[in-house]
Parts: C-alpha cells; sequence; structure tokens
C-alpha cells in the first residue's frame, strides 16, 4: 500500500493526475485535513483511502502506518520527523520524502533547520537498525498555479509596480522548477523501486537571473516596467530600519539577503536516474501568468 501526504496541495495535484494519468493499481491512503479540496481524489477512479488528520499527532501517523510499504511525503519537511517515526516502527520498504534546496542557503536560518531535520531522519533510521530506503527530493523554488505563494506573488508586484527595484542589479541566479514537473518526478521515482536511497535535487529547465524573470513576468503581462538596481547593502539597511520601527514583527533582512544569493542548482542526477526533463521556465510561466489575469483581470 502507498501512503502519500500533501497529495490536495500543489505538487501533490500534479503527482495524483500522475497516478491516474498511469491507472496505479495498489491502494493508496491519502492524509487529508477536513478542509482539503478532496474532489480530485474521489473522482480518480482509483483505490483510495482517506485519513482525516494532522501529520504533528504522532499517534495519528503511527496509525496511518499501518499495511503500509511505501510512503510518499510531499507535506512539508517539517512533518519529516514524525512520519519517519511512524515508518520505522511499520517497517515500510521505503520512504520517499520531498525536501527543499534551502537547504543549501549560506544563511544560517535558512538552512539550519532543514540541516537539523534531515539529520534527526538519519539518526532515527541508525538508531533503530531499519532497512527502509530513503529517497530524498529536492525541489528548488515551485510555481506552476496562482497559489504557489512563489511566483504568483513576484506577478502581482510586477502588474502593480511600474517602477521596481531589484537587487544588485537583478544578477542572481534562480532555476524555478514547475510543479508539473514535480508530479511527473514523484512518479518516475515510485515507479523505480530499485531507486530506493538517494537524494535528487529537482530544478528547473535551466538558470535565469532575476531580472530576466522579472522582464519576462512583464512581457507577459503587457507591462512597461523599468527596473533600478539596488544595492544588497542598501537592502539590508532599509530592511534592518523597517525591522527596528516594527519592534522586530517585520523581519526581512533574511529576505532581501537571499535575494542576492544564487539559487540555481543542476539536476543531472535525476535526469540520469529516472529521466527528469522538466519543462522550459518560458512555458510554465506563461500558463501562470494566464491564470493570474484570467482570475485577476
Amino acid at each position: 500500500m502507498l501512503l502519500v501526504t500533501g497529495i490536495t496541495g500543489h505538487s501533490g495535484k500534479y503527482f495524483m493526475q500522475e497516478l491516474i494519468n498511469h491507472k496505479y493499481e495498489d491502494t493508496i491512503r491519502c492524509i487529508v485535513r477536513n478542509s482539503s479540496d478532496t474532489s480530485l481524489l474521489d473522482d480518480s477512479g482509483l483505490k483510495i483511502e482517506k485519513f482525516v488528520g494532522d501529520l504533528i499527532d504522532q499517534e495519528f501517523m503511527d496509525s496511518c502506518m499501518k499495511d503500509v510499504d511505501t510512503v510518499i511525503h510531499i507535506g512539508t519537511i517539517f512533518y519529516s520527523i514524525q512520519v519517519m517515526k511512524a515508518a520505522v516502527k511499520h517497517n515500510l520498504k521505503r520512504a520517499i520524502l520531498v525536501h527543499t534546496t534551502g537547504i543549501y542557503s549560506k544563511y544560517k536560518s535558512a538552512s539550519e533547520e532543514y540541516k537539523n531535520i534531515e539529520s534527526e531522519v538519519r539518526k532515527i533510521i541508525k538508531d533503530n537498525a531499519c532497512l527502509i530506503g530513503l529517497t530524498i527530493l529536492r525541489p528548488t523554488m515551485i510555481y506552476g498555479n496562482i497559489n504557489d505563494k512563489n511566483m504568483v506573488v513576484f506577478i502581482k508586484i510586477v502588474d502593480k509596480l511600474r517602477l521596481l527595484p531589484v537587487i544588485d542589479q537583478g544578477k542572481s541566479l534562480l532555476q524555478p522548477v514547475n510543479g508539473r514537473d514535480l508530479g511527473k518526478a514523484y512518479y518516475q521515482v515510485l515507479a523505480k523501486p530499485e531507486l530506493m536511497n538517494g537524494d535528487y535535487i529537482l530544478s528547473g529547465e535551466k538558470p535565469i537571473t532575476m531580472l530576466d524573470m522579472f522582464k519576462l513576468i512583464s512581457n507577459n503581462l503587457g507591462r512597461k516596467t523599468v527596473f533600478v538596481s539596488v544595492p544588497l547593502g542598501f537592502g539590508v539597511f532599509l530592511a534592518g530600519i523597517l525591522k527596528a520601527v516594527t519592534l522586530g514583527k517585520v523581519d526581512y533582512i533574511e529576505k532581501v539577503q537571499r535575494m542576492g544569493e544564487d539559487r540555481s542548482y543542476p539536476h543531472k542526477d535525476a535526469a540520469r536516474d529516472f529521466g527528469y526533463d522538466p519543462m522550459p521556465f518560458v512555458e510554465g510561466l506563461k500558463i501562470e501568468v494566464e491564470q493570474y489575469v484570467e482570475k485577476f483581470k
């Protein structure tokens, strides 16, 4: 039996569509909330079991793992420890965890917690002398629909501002990945039982500078945006003033710092081992901008 967390979320929905497209035959146990939209699950025609609860509830997680042999955890890295404790307790054969390339950030608070979680996950396996196969998938910045909370924020900013500041000429590199490509990748990994151990980066087709990304958004919106370069140090200074004025309630210092940090990573191992082949960013962005215009214009 397959257990999936986060299947009603952004990339989870695309994974569910892959299971439907491939007519997945085994039972799929899905952890959902009362507020989750389960229409795709209900209409899938597949063997679906819905378990309603919270991933942070260890007793609930333990109950979910009964009779399961593989878990795919899409529902955020912050619940990976609870998932793995339950998986080890029930002697699962395989765990596929969707984490983040944020673990590679040079900024401590952006990466330290992720590193600590992964260290604890591996310790759980080691301490229990468990033979579970662990695969960790690390997407870059995820986009793909107007609920992604990443690209849509940039789209809204470009739509509203004619004069847009960018950090250090917008030369930092990004490699956004479309949720559709992630859904395919999750299925590709699931379909290859020999991939029992390993870490894989799931990034977009190729890197793009922050400035070029903003220009593409502007062009797709039909806007004439003027971009003004702001030195990283000055941006951090302004963020520091904002933090001081709000008595620490609004702290964007590290977010500004990361705007000047390259966040592009190669996915050659995923391409080699399971045929990962993400779509061009220009295609994925066009779809998302069209969705944005349709909803908000």
